[in-house]
């Protein structure tokens, strides 16, 4: 995120895109809904009337994959009418011909028919986005996950350019996180490209001090993406896979290729807090403490640091991660690092060698934590990125885009759009909230929501039995006719193994992000 979640309770306009906050992130609607409350206007674009739609003054039910040309129609009328922040745009940014000839590609009644919409909506959204400033922008796997997702976020962020909502309070382009902690990974280089702070492994000065830091030999070349390790698998190039907390067998698309590519395994290791659906395949398990068991940081969506702390024992033999990775180290390689415990990783290792992290002392993770960039020791953080439109390359880069279809769209044989997403009383596979007999209680088990047209014209009653088809695999579950969603979708999680969404979702990437398009694919529905 490029600004705070404090500013979110603050803002005078907000803009939500491909996010569904009252569920995926309770807490940061709840500060949004307190903005609108308070006299802020919210425009939601979501294919779906959430909850947060009864805040919008606009909802743009666009399709789902249409967003670059509903934004692209957005950008057209804010140069075609003048609207645009000419000032910014010529002081701070770069690239605004090359922009302003790719959307006039997108005159509003060509993105209209595109997103579904009603010409008058995206004429409607471009002006009232124009006459509140600064505007903030919030977008979540609605946006990424899908084949074009990097170029749903370049769209986000060349709007906001245009708008001139970048580097000021209560603006910005602001992606939440799809899980805890997403950030301080990406933050600590799991990432097959950069080393932590995200300097690149490309970067011979990079490469030498981390060789110096880590007394071992590095690559110059990326590691491999996670769709390449798992067809690997299949193909004899991976002969030994170590999945650490991620439960892929049910949060991957396809499930019966992921399971595949799993049992072709020569040597599976997993490290987790608890026995998964993919730690079934592991030849080895080593039980993890979990992160109530452990000192650390975690680091959220707005990329402040915070303490996490030990408040109970882990259970018998579970270690600190740090520790057992330290030891593995130790026993295959003969590395003897220094540190002993997650504080004198982060104080000796971290903050030494991250540009962004170098004033991050746990000393000084008291209280609130620090939001990075933190350069020194006696530097507050950093609320707001690219303040007052100084970017961080030096001026903001305009990248036309253009409007791709979803990977596998609606046809006569599989004539519905699925789309996945998350629900509020469970958390991603339910590897912990599943084991919360409460949570099981408010939701037990899930069901594919469909429109009432659609159900009318199937012959489904609310709470039947029906089979979703994909051209992968097949669930049963009941229907749940609900006016949340549009005639000619079907909307479920990914939360419960028997239903999970992703035995139907379609195993295609963003060719740069390698990033799933888990928000659309094909099915057909079945009566039972």
């Amino acid at each position: 995120m490029t600004n705070s979640f404090a500013d979110f309770a603050k803002a005078k306009m907000l803009l939500v895109i491909g996010s569904n906050m009252t569920e995926a992130h309770p807490v940061a609607a709840t500060f949004l809904k307190n903005a609108v409350l308070k006299g802020g206007e919210l425009i939601l674009v979501d294919p779906r009337r959430t909850d947060l739609a009864g805040f919008a003054s606009i909802h743009a039910p666009i399709k789902v994959g249409s967003d670059i040309a509903f934004i692209n129609g957005l950008m057209h009328v804010l140069i075609k009418e003048d609207l645009y922040d000419k000032k910014y745009v010529d002081s701070c940014c770069t690239g605004f011909e090359t922009i302003k000839a790719k959307v006039m590609e997108y005159p509003p009644e060509r993105a209209a028919e595109i997103c579904g919409l009603d010409v008058d909506m995206i004429y409607q959204v471009a002006r009232r986005l124009a006459a509140v400033k600064p505007a903030m922008l919030m977008y979540t796997l609605g946006i990424t996950e899908h084949t074009c997702g990097v170029n749903n976020v370049l769209s986000c962020a060349n709007l906001q350019m245009m708008l001139g909502n970048v580097g000021f309070e209560c603006g910005g382009v602001n992606p939440l996180r799809g899980q805890n902690n997403v950030q301080g990974a990406c933050d600590m280089g799991a990432l097959p490209n950069v080393y932590p702070g995200y300097q690149k492994v490309g970067d011979p000065q990079a490469q030498a001090k981390f060789e110096k830091l880590w007394g071992a030999k590095l690559s110059d070349k990326p590691g491999l993406v996670m769709p390449h390790m798992m067809d690997g698998l299949v193909t004899g190039k991976i002969k030994a896979f170590y999945i650490f907390g991620e439960n892929l067998a049910n949060s991957e698309p396809d499930i019966k290729h992921v399971e595949h590519c799993l049992e072709s395994a020569e040597f599976l290791v997993c490290q987790d807090i608890f026995p998964t659906e993919t730690t079934r395949f592991a030849d080895v398990i080593f039980p993890a403490a979990a992160w109530s068991e452990n000192d650390g940081t975690f680091t959220n969506s707005e990329r402040r640091v915070s303490r996490v702390r030990t408040v109970s024992t882990p259970p018998g033999e579970a270690k600190p991660n740090w520790w057992i990775f330290k030891e593995l180290a130790r026993r295959i390689g003969g590395q003897s690092w220094t540190s002993n415990s997650a504080q004198e990783i982060w104080d000796n290792e971290v903050s030494v060698e991250a540009p962004q992290l170098c004033g991050v002392k746990y000393a000084r993770l008291e209280g609130d934590g620090l939001q990075w960039p933190v350069p020194s020791l006696d530097h507050p953080g950093t609320c707001t990125l690219h303040k007052d439109g100084c970017f961080t390359c030096g001026q903001g880069r305009f990248t036309p885009v253009d409007w791709t279809p979803p990977a596998e769209v609606p046809d006569a044989e599989y004539p519905f759009t699925l789309s996945t997403g998350r629900r509020l009383y469970h958390y991603h596979t339910r590897t912990q909230t599943g084991r919360c007999q409460g949570l099981n209680d408010l939701l037990g088990e899930e069901t594919a929501d469909i429109s009432p047209a659609d159900a009318d014209s199937l012959g489904i009653e609310h709470g039947e039995m029906i089979r979703l088809r994909s051209r992968r695999g097949e669930v049963a579950l009941k229907a749940k006719v609900t006016d949340q969603v549009p005639p000619g979708m079907v909307w479920m999680a990914f939360h419960f193994r028997e239903a999970c969404a992703n035995w139907l979702t379609n195993p295609v990437f963003d060719p740069v992000s390698w990033t799933a398009e888990y928000k659309a694919c094909a099915v057909r529905i079945e009566k039972l």
